[in-house]
């Protein structure tokens, strides 16, 4: 069966063919949403039908991902893929290393294989001491065994900086070396990947109110840096808070409408932090009349919820852990990103997500985040990624709106402070209970103006 390949899959398979004569191991780094397992499935074609290898063994980060690749390769290779009697090889978790049987390693030394690590940098490991347990599996059953081996990686480092199995670094740099690159510059240039427009979201009037027994002060702060490094309150706090939770879905679901004129299924994702605060937004999106579905750890069939996901034309997935590197659903083009986790390795993951496109004109995407420091750095490095002339950080000054939401601010405080006067207890009783940062003394209140200011890093 032949497959149409993009010139960057073409051009990785041809330097394979010739890489595999003379070596054992292949390391390709390509961008997320690029299609690195339709080139791993004509590279394993292409061993196949030359005789070179008589398996394939696949290993990737989640049950999703090897789903993923058991359809690519089933197509691509037109034999039996899978635990099934008879087939040309199998994908499986990397998870499943500590469970498979004895004799599962014996396919490595008594056939001639090919094993394919997707995201490989889940492994770590160039010695026992530096290694986690994937990474020990590789080293001691596969890496000396295994025919050719083929690592795979979107995001090529690890957030601890240990090295890679089957990576090669530099001496004395330390910098991986790669068989193959491809980054998301080309990828965009290339017309391969969808543009990204990263959104930050801040806040320029914020009052924290903090209540003793017998006392109360409010401070005020111009942006959620200023908060979080001068106030009790945690970036975990703020993705809990409702009314930052609605200014960020706001955004997002105004921005899918806007893509739904031209892409009637576009769906978008919402990136949660636990089950509870994944359903704390799903009941948000139900007041404002999105259909939505909610995938978790917990979910029962969550897998089979999102393969139906994919097809149809519900509007948001929200989910915990469940839908990150690799995951294919080609009609997301619209992300929140309101995961607790502020590493570059899983923000540029999530990003991947809403990249891959669907046809020549669908070529942007959009993620919405929260002006965090780290995550304000993680984007304008994204942003430096891509040739100068074409990245613009820009803010949208909208001064009218900003003054009338101050002046509504102080009437609100006025009056806040005034039936704080009257009656003490009855204040208390009409907090909103979701506005509480914390019931441990002092009660710590959020407030916002009505204007959210937006950031908008465009990546052209």
């Amino acid at each position: 069966m032949s497959t149409r390949l993009r010139r960057w899959q073409a051009e990785c398979l041809a330097l394979a063919k010739a890489h595999y004569l003379l070596h054992n191991d292949l390391f390709v780094q390509a961008t997320p949403a690029s299609g690195k397992t339709l080139l791993a499935a004509e590279i394993t074609r292409w061993l196949l039908e030359e005789g070179h290898i008589d398996f394939v063994i696949c290993f990737a980060p989640t049950r999703e991902v090897v789903a993923g690749i058991q359809r690519t390769f089933t197509v691509v290779l037109n034999q039996r893929f899978g635990d099934t009697l008879a087939s040309v090889g199998a994908a499986y978790t990397y998870q499943s290393m500590e469970y498979h049987p004895e004799d599962f390693w014996t396919l490595f030394t008594e056939y001639r294989t090919l094993t394919i690590f997707d995201e490989i940098h889940h492994c770590a490991g160039h010695d026992p001491l530096l290694s986690n347990t994937w990474g020990q599996k590789i080293i001691q059953r596969i890496q000396n065994a295994a025919t050719y081996t083929l690592a795979l990686s979107g995001t090529p480092w690890r957030s601890d900086d240990l090295p890679i199995a089957l990576a090669r670094y530099s001496d004395p740099e330390g910098k991986l070396i790669c068989d193959y690159r491809y980054d998301l510059k080309n990828a965009i240039k290339d017309g391969v990947c969808r543009s990204p427009r990263i959104t930050l979201i801040d806040n320029p009037l914020i009052r924290l109110t903090e209540e003793n027994e017998s006392t109360a002060s409010v401070r005020a702060f111009s942006s959620f840096k200023q908060l979080l490094s001068e106030s009790p309150v945690s970036y975990e706090d703020l993705l809990r808070h409702d009314d930052i939770l609605n200014a960020v879905l706001d955004l997002g679901i105004d921005r899918l409408n806007q893509e739904r004129n031209s892409v009637p299924n576009a769906g978008g994702l919402v990136v949660a932090t636990d089950i509870e605060h994944a359903h704390q937004i799903a009941e948000l999106l139900l007041h404002k009349g999105e259909s939505y579905v909610v995938v978790t750890s917990q979910t029962p069939k969550a897998h089979q919820l999102i393969d139906q996901y994919r097809y149809n034309s519900t509007r948001w997935i929200v989910a915990v852990s469940m839908i990150s590197e690799g995951t294919d659903i080609q009609r997301l083009c619209v992300c929140a990103y309101l995961s607790r986790i502020r590493t570059e390795l899983h923000y540029r993951q999530v990003l991947g997500r809403v990249l891959r496109k669907m046809g020549d004109s669908d070529d942007k995407a959009w993620l919405y985040v929260i002006a965090e420091p780290l995550l304000r750095k993680y984007s304008q490095r994204i942003a430096d990624d891509l040739p100068e002339d074409q990245a613009m950080l820009q803010t949208q000054k909208l001064r009218l709106q900003l003054e009338k939401a101050r002046s509504n601010q102080i009437c609100r405080n006025e009056e806040s402070r005034s039936v704080e006067h009257d009656n003490q207890s009855t204040l208390a009783k009409s907090y909103n209970e979701n506005e509480m940062l914390s019931v441990e003394p002092p009660l710590l209140t959020l407030s916002f103006s009505e204007y959210y200011h937006h950031h908008l890093l465009t990546l052209i």
